[in-house]
């Protein structure tokens, strides 16, 4: 087994079999505060640092407060370990979401993607360069569309084939610059959390109105 540590919040793994991993989830369980990928053999346990969690956080309840103005059912599932063992891909999101096939998995508490719909969104927060990459694990995975913060901008990239390619509109909020959510989240980050969602509600209906 190699093992590399290149940042210290970062392990990577290599030569770790499906059911190594699934061994080490289960001794994991909700109990740890790591966020695993799995690809192709190759693991990476991820310790995320303060400022991750902050966007994190506020990024996956602005889309909450998006889908509530627009009147949209949605699912959230947080950090749910997705997994395939015949694609050999497994990945924790910063966030994920249900909006098109919501009805499709409403009142669900368990999941098997060999027969249910992946989430229809999966948030990453990228602070610092992954390690492993993880847009491959969710290209296998089936999921539509991923958003990506990185450098105070947020990206939409949705699956096209077996690649994700970088799109102006989102397919479940296509009539909003979803672009302009970090600016707002800056502008009101010293007034705090609820000033960011006043804020980015009123953006909503200013956009819709």
């Amino acid at each position: 087994m190699l093992l590399t540590k290149p940042r210290a919040d970062r392990v990577l793994l290599n030569n770790i079999s499906w059911e190594m991993f699934e061994n080490l989830l289960l001794d994991l369980g909700d109990r740890s505060g790591v966020r695993l990928a799995y690809d192709f053999g190759t693991l990476e346990i991820m310790t995320p640092l303060p400022e991750h969690e902050y966007y994190k956080e506020v990024i996956g309840v602005l889309i909450q407060d998006l889908a509530e103005e627009l009147d949209l059912d949605y699912e959230s599932f947080g950090s749910t370990t997705w997994r395939r063992a015949i694609r050999e891909a497994g990945v924790e999101p910063d966030n994920c979401f249900y909006f098109q096939n919501e009805p499709v998995i409403r009142g669900q508490l368990e999941f098997d993607l060999n027969q249910d719909p992946p989430p229809d969104l999966a948030l990453e927060i990228d602070l610092s360069s992954k390690s492993l990459a993880r847009f491959p694990i969710y290209a296998r995975l089936g999921v539509p569309e991923i958003w990506c913060y990185e450098n105070g901008e947020l990206t939409i990239y949705l699956l096209e084939g077996e690649r994700y390619l970088i799109a102006e509109n989102s397919l479940i909020f296509p009539n909003l610059p979803i672009e302009e959510i970090p600016s707002l989240i800056e502008l009101n980050r010293g007034e705090g959390r609820r000033a960011i969602r006043r804020a980015v509600r009123a953006w909503v209906r200013e956009k819709i109105g």
